[in-house]
């Protein structure tokens, strides 16, 4: 059996909970693993906390002197990986149970790509900051298997995805989305034109990092406007619903009034979306606001 390198960026998060979690089920991995985890410029007093992870078996625990990014710093972890196999995991994720990796070896036969999918708490955080990247989660990243598999490369997320080593280094992520988002929209288009194949498997990972609404809405802007660079530069991103609506918008000749039409309740959606009760098409709405802007 292949090994396996559990690739981890750490910004900013204290992860050492999920390095344990990792590092009890390694056994269930036939052959060897390990864990890389390499810090983006995270702050002195969480650079301080991992500093125990480098005694942990089969963990090695590096930093980086300055930020360098999403996509870089997934490239490098790739750069310096050991085994065949790659397992891509965000910091802030927590594993499900006691058979994660039991569940990747298992079904690693059934494709070179694997994703595993994303997963929320059922029940809301009780923070008001934290419904609105809640409520997203819930209702539009947490797919089962079945539904991601009807447009395997489309629901393509790089957190919980395993993938060979020799796929991910030969297509790398693009270093010149330095902002968040939509890195996995160009990655799963690149596998596509490969026609490598994508499996999706129900093997979630929980997201526990909820972000507060102001950091996703921040977040959230800088994917449209990734998603408009991706488009104009590529011609990528234009079967998605977002930029589908806008471009429809532009050939009627609406875009310019629906984009003054929204301004004028722009507040009102903002302050909605702040609220213990956000509207998810409220924050599509703006979406739609943003990438006209964008489009212009």
């Amino acid at each position: 059996m292949k090994g396996l390198s559990v690739l981890i960026p750490v910004f900013n998060y204290d992860v050492r909970p999920l390095v344990r979690a990792l590092v009890a089920q390694v056994q269930q991995w036939p052959g060897p693993v390990e864990i890389r985890c390499l810090d983006d410029g995270s702050g002195a007093e969480v650079r301080q906390l991992h500093q125990e992870l480098a005694l942990l078996p089969g963990v090695v625990y590096q930093e980086l002197g300055r930020n360098v990014g999403r996509a870089a710093i997934r490239n490098l972890l790739a750069a310096t990986a050991r085994y065949s196999w790659l397992l891509l995991l965000d910091n802030d994720s927590r594993l499900p149970d006691d058979q994660f990796l039991a569940r990747y070896a298992a079904g690693c036969h059934l494709a070179p790509v694997l994703s595993g999918g994303t997963a929320y708490e059922a029940a809301p955080p009780p923070e008001t900051a934290l419904q609105l990247r809640w409520l997203y989660g819930r209702h539009r990243e947490a797919r089962s298997a079945a539904v991601r598999q009807r447009a395997p490369h489309g629901q393509l997320t790089l957190n919980n995805l395993l993938i060979e080593r020799e796929i991910f280094c030969q297509l790398g992520l693009d270093e010149r989305l330095t902002r968040y988002g939509h890195e996995d929209t160009k990655f799963g288009w690149l596998l596509r034109h490969r026609n490598v194949a994508v499996y999706h498997l129900d093997n979630p990972v929980l997201h526990d990092g909820l972000e507060p609404a102001p950091v996703f809405l921040q977040k959230t802007h800088d994917a449209v406007r990734n998603l408009v660079q991706l488009y104009q530069a590529e011609g990528l991103g234009a079967d998605t619903k977002l930029l589908q609506a806008a471009l429809r918008l532009k050939r009627w000749g609406l875009s310019e009034a629906v984009r003054t039409a929204f301004s004028l309740r722009r507040e009102q959606v903002h302050r909605n979306l702040l609220s213990d009760r956000p509207s998810l098409r409220q924050l599509d709405a703006l979406k739609l606001y943003w990438l006209l802007n964008e489009l212009r």
